[in-house]
């Protein structure tokens, strides 16, 4: 079976790796772990394609015990109980090195099967996941693991990577290999963060160069074909996309169109409209409220209208709304009102309804005429002082005037009525 081209390259020293200075660079707490020799339990997290598999494999060289590798896309409790079987045998007489890709996948009691040698210090566990790990891997495995983050490489350390795998390339080609200027600095960027996927675009490259004048010539045009779209990093329902919508969320809330379409952007291109559209929908009431009433309705009509065109007509009003809601006046008196409300409800602040505020049954007995409910219609200016808060809340405020000119004007209004509370 032929080897992937981006492990082939895979770098075999910590000053080879790319990115991840933060863990790795002269002094970091993670590098000094490995040049000691660290029998360590950790738990790397990060992205497809930043390191996280190239680590594992330095630390393994460095310890005494048999490397083991499992995926828990694949691997059963049967799988993790062969590689137990082993402790203590002639084929793994200093303890195992179990490195266990994409643990998220594996349940709580495959998970807890490692504990009791996690304990003895017969297996030392790497594991990586490509999720927050705080809320896929079993809260007592991680309490005897330290954690590291591993976040997406910036294009000019992936071109590093790039250039590494075109001159290996140039080696071993058996014709003169050249690539056009800008080529490496275009893949780097194409990867989105993702070396791997840039590295191995490079294989591509080269696996479709056509001979000609007697060498091979990579070219940016080639390049754009085979990276379509290779810089998404989307994933409908694991952290990416739920890191996508709170930046489209809070992009809205903080007033900035250009951030709010970039976002938006990353959802269009994944071909997901439900999220963003929820999205416009909650912000249009969360962050903007009364300062722009009229924004819920405009944003609905085109989040509707977005779902009936579909894709790619929908990017329209989707964008048409983004931009409405982020340059539009903010307020959340919405949002803070209601939840003081609620809050009072789930802590049981409640009381009965005034009496004159209940429900008017058919009966014959005249309880409506007892109840003394004053009509605010017939009053001047449709208003008349009258309890409508149950006796335990009286006096309480939930809602607070916002700042903005349509909150003040009602404000200003209803002063004038029933002056200063």
């Amino acid at each position: 079976m032929r080897q992937p081209f981006a492990d082939a390259i895979r770098p075999e020293t910590l000053d080879d790796v790319v990115g991840q200075a933060h863990l790795l660079a002269p002094g970091a707490v993670l590098r000094r772990l490995i040049e000691h020799g660290t029998e360590t339990n950790m738990v790397f997290y990060g992205p497809s394609g930043t390191g996280k598999t190239t680590v594992a494999n330095i630390i393994a060289k460095r310890t005494q015990k048999a490397l083991r590798r499992l995926n828990a896309t694949t691997a059963s409790l049967q799988d993790v109980k062969e590689v137990l079987s082993e402790v203590g045998t002639l084929t793994a007489p200093g303890g195992v090195l179990l490195y266990l890709d994409e643990i998220q996948y594996f349940n709580k009691k495959q998970q807890q099967s490692l504990l009791e040698f996690m304990e003895n210090g017969q297996i030392t566990l790497i594991a990586s996941t490509t999720e927050n790990p705080y809320f896929y891997v079993y809260g007592a495995l991680l309490s005897r693991s330290a954690v590291f983050e591993f976040k997406s490489v910036p294009p000019e350390e992936t071109k590093k990577a790039v250039l590494r795998a075109l001159e290996l390339e140039k080696a071993r080609s058996a014709l003169p290999l050249e690539w056009e200027a800008g080529l490496p600095d275009y893949l780097a960027l194409s990867g989105g963060g993702d070396v791997r996927k840039a590295v191995s675009a490079v294989e591509l490259l080269l696996e479709a160069a056509l001979p000609a004048d007697g060498r091979l010539f990579l070219t940016r045009a080639d390049a754009e074909q085979i990276t379509v779209k290779s810089a998404m990093r989307y994933d409908r329902g694991g952290d990416a996309s739920y890191d996508d919508a709170s930046a489209l969320m809070k992009s809205l809330r903080g007033s900035d169109p250009d951030a709010a379409l970039h976002y938006l952007a990353r959802f269009l291109e994944a071909g997901d409209l439900i999220t963003p559209c929820r999205r416009l929908l909650c912000s249009a009431s969360e962050d903007i409220g009364l300062a722009y009433p009229q924004a819920a309705a405009i944003v609905n009509a085109c989040v509707d209208t977005a779902t009936r065109l579909g894709l790619p007509e929908a990017r329209l009003p989707l964008a048409q709304a983004a931009i409405l809601l982020a340059t539009a006046p903010k307020s959340n008196s919405v949002v803070e009102a209601i939840d003081k409300a609620m809050k009072d409800v789930r802590q049981g602040r409640t009381g009965d309804v005034p009496r004159h505020l209940q429900n008017v049954h058919a009966d014959t007995s005249g309880f409506d005429n007892q109840q003394h409910y004053k009509y605010p219609h017939s009053y001047p200016r449709h208003w008349v002082e009258q309890q409508y808060l149950p006796d335990a809340l009286q006096g309480t405020r939930y809602y607070e005037w916002g700042d903005n000119r349509t909150e003040q004007a009602a404000k200003a209004y209803w002063e004038g009525i029933y002056g200063k509370r």
